[in-house]
């Protein structure tokens, strides 16, 4: 049996707007279902489908632990974060997901 991988991941509507940070252990379905907007939620309502950062884990406890920290953080924190691993807020869903959507 493989290892399963966990994810902590920060969605935006556009670059410096509105931002969303989920945890999941499918990263690349749960960002297509965001894109998609099949769940009535925050990131439908604000049409926050870009992945713009994303942090991987082999543990589950550890990714939770993470997501509730950046959760805590300031904006000011959370962008800093954002622009040091990808300045121009480019959508990091096509590279994951192969190309597609």
């Amino acid at each position: 049996m493989g290892t399963r991988s966990y994810y902590v991941y920060i969605l935006a509507n556009h670059i410096g707007g509105t931002l969303y940070i989920g945890v999941t252990n499918d990263l690349i379905r749960r960002v297509a279902e965001h894109k998609a907007k099949l769940i009535g939620s925050f990131t439908e309502k604000y049409s926050v489908i870009r992945l713009v950062y994303f942090e991987q884990f082999d543990d589950a406890s550890n990714a939770i632990m993470r997501e509730k920290q950046l959760k805590k953080w300031n904006r000011a924190w959370k962008i800093r974060l954002i622009e040091e691993n990808n300045p121009n807020w480019d959508d990091l869903y096509p590279a994951i997901a192969g190309g597609s959507f």
